[in-house]
């Protein structure tokens, strides 16, 4: 028994001297414990709870988009299209109602003023060529171009086109910043943009917001649809980049429908895909030119106790134009047209793409359905008359 209570001070006293030197140990050297465990394969990783798993770890995330800034701004340029304007007097009402609604009444012969348009474009290629919106520069006499780096140079104008409301302009100018075009089928919805121009005379202003929508049809007659953004666009902010979180265009800023629409946030820019296509076209021969089947448009209708799918494919012709090409190949209202060449139809937006892109005087088959049978024509394109503009609502 004596012997028994000898062994248990013993090791009561030697568990008491080791603690204590595990005391001293981490007190002067912390962390030593986790290392040998480490070191002898008796660590475990503690399993993280549910909000630390789904935690992103610090710093994953863009925090700037400065380099994207710094890519692409110095190739968006300040416009200054300089015009003379028709005006005339205006004599005020007396009546404060008769101010508010009706302003007041023309007095005395019309006169000439100058009136200066502000805007943005962009450098899209080293010989000094500048895309724009035609409605910046629209009847303009004189167009100065403000660069990045404070050098001012005059622009001739190349071409426009009004259905795209694009421009290109030329300046005579050196050591030309250009701008990097992105992939034109790359972008999505929430992907990130920034809109970058001269809004209201403050040049070089850069916004931030995402891609709200693509395809956006503005008009049913056309055959441009516009990228939709939250990203702030304003007066002077026409024919400015949008590019995305790398520094690449994207679109050309065009529009937005502002607060007397009472809207806030919707802003829409062409695709760089169209706009290349027509600056293409401009510089090679000055002007754009479109092939026309000559019928309207619309979804296939689809009753909802069909079974079939909602967004069926093809486009359902609504009106032919006497005389035009699809009247001639005997295409006529309520045909739905399901193929045109080698191309399957998607919907009424894709069919006016698609013809849009062919050649004036080129021949085509176009395969649909009439009356639930099956038909195929040949029609020869003719070349698009001009379409009504769409007025611009702001920007």
């Amino acid at each position: 028994m004596k012997n028994a209570a000898g062994a248990l001070a013993f090791i009561a006293r030697f568990v008491i001297l080791g603690l204590a030197l595990a005391f001293v140990v981490g007190l002067f050297w912390p962390g030593s414990g986790d290392r040998l465990r480490q070191r002898f394969g008796l660590a475990h990783a503690p399993e993280p709870s549910a909000m630390q798993a789904a935690a992103p770890a610090p710093g994953s995330g863009p925090v700037s988009y400065a380099d994207a800034v710094a890519r692409a701004a110095p190739a968006v340029v300040n416009i200054y299209a300089n015009k003379m304007v028709t005006a005339r007097a205006v004599q005020m009402y007396d009546d404060p109602v008769l101010q508010r609604l009706f302003g007041g009444l023309p007095t005395g012969p019309a006169y000439k003023r100058p009136q200066q348009v502000l805007g943005s474009g962009v450098i899209v290629n080293p010989q000094g060529y500048v895309l724009t919106n035609n409605h910046v520069i629209a009847n303009a006499d004189d167009i100065q171009v403000l660069l990045y780096d404070g050098r001012i140079a005059k622009a001739t104008l190349v071409g426009a086109d009004e259905e795209t409301d694009l421009a290109v302009l030329k300046i005579d100018a050196g050591n030309l910043p250009v701008v990097r075009i992105a992939d034109s089928h790359a972008l999505r919805a929430g992907d990130v943009v920034l809109a970058i121009g001269n809004p209201l005379g403050l040049n070089q202003t850069v916004t931030m917001g995402i891609v709200s929508a693509v395809g956006r049809q503005l008009s049913s007659s056309s055959a441009e649809d516009f990228i939709q953004t939250d990203a702030a666009i304003n007066l002077g902010n026409s024919g400015g980049a949008l590019v995305n979180a790398h520094g690449e265009l994207v679109g050309i800023n065009t529009l937005l429908i502002g607060r007397q629409a009472n809207a806030e946030g919707i802003g829409f820019a062409i695709p760089i895909g169209s706009a290349k296509n027509v600056l293409d076209q401009i510089i090679a021969s000055g002007h754009v030119v479109r092939g026309w089947l000559g019928a309207d448009y619309a979804f296939v209708p689809v009753a909802a106790d069909s079974g079939l799918p909602a967004a069926a494919r093809g486009a359902q012709v609504t009106d032919v134009y006497p005389g035009g090409p699809a009247a001639q190949a005997g295409i006529q209202a309520h045909d739905i047209l399901l193929r045109i060449g080698t191309d399957d139809i998607l919907d009424p937006a894709d069919l006016r793409r698609r013809e849009a892109a062919l050649k004036p005087g080129s021949k085509v088959e176009v395969s649909g359905l009439r009356n639930g049978v099956p038909f195929h024509t040949e029609v020869t394109l003719a070349r698009r008359p001009p379409l009504q503009v769409r007025n611009t609502l702001d920007g």
